[in-house]
């Protein structure tokens, strides 16, 4: 099951959901324009929990602090359907996001919990090398955000059945809660694998976006939000 659009209109055209789009989309071209010398920028650009804890040397040190990783590394991705998966989540939930937060507030939410979310797959091992990259930690923050804002709102959803694909409307909170007991169950399966999707980021991400969403959010949006038309 993956979402197509949700029925919640915004009030606010959705400039910085836009911007990050078109960021990770013209640094993703930029990546592919490397040919081989792309998986270096991967190393420099990625987050690598080895480098931000001082386990290893970062490449990079006389060009950059190794700190900026951490927000370079949200605008990077592995290949075409990392991208487009983590750019359709972004445009049908950042955008109600943003209009319930405001530009500034938003972009310092998503960039928090991009934080939160490296921080969350990182610690358990920071001696790991492998590049932490992709917007879905940030991300997961705008769903655990929507989640607690926008749970009556409906989701159009795809449900591959076999050879065809059944298309219907549910609420937010169960699209959402089905994600994150996924992340979970993934994360359990996977537990001790190296490289692979950092499920730990998911969560991690996930769980400070419903933390600081009260703190972020405008003073006259409500939590739980009744459907709006």
């Amino acid at each position: 099951m993956f979402p197509l659009h949700d029925d919640n209109p915004t009030q606010r055209f959705p400039f910085i959901t836009i911007l990050f789009i078109v960021a990770c989309l013209v640094i993703f071209f930029w990546q592919l324009s490397l040919g081989k010398n792309g998986h270096g920028a991967i190393v420099v650009l990625g987050a690598t929990p080895a480098f931000l804890f001082g386990h290893q040397p970062y490449p990079a040190a006389e060009v950059l602090p190794v700190w900026t990783t951490a927000f370079s590394s949200m605008f990077l991705h592995g290949g075409w359907m990392h991208l487009l998966g983590n750019m359709l989540y972004l445009w049908i939930f950042g955008n109600n996001i943003e209009d319930a937060m405001g530009k500034r507030r938003f972009i310092l939410f998503y960039l928090t919990c991009g934080i939160a979310a490296l921080m969350a797959n990182a610690l358990p091992n920071t001696h790991s090398a492998i590049p932490m990259i992709g917007a879905s930690g940030a991300i997961s923050g705008v769903l655990g955000a929507y989640l607690l804002l926008f749970p009556h709102a409906r989701v159009l959803v795809a449900i591959p059945l076999g050879i065809f694909i059944h298309t219907t409307r549910i609420p937010a909170a169960w699209v959402l809660v089905l994600w994150f007991v996924l992340q979970v169950f993934n994360s359990m399966m996977t537990s001790g694998q190296q490289g692979g999707v950092a499920w730990g980021a998911h969560i991690g991400g996930f769980v400070a976006g419903m933390v600081l969403v009260p703190f972020f959010k405008r003073r006259g949006v409500r939590l739980f939000t009744p459907r709006r038309s």
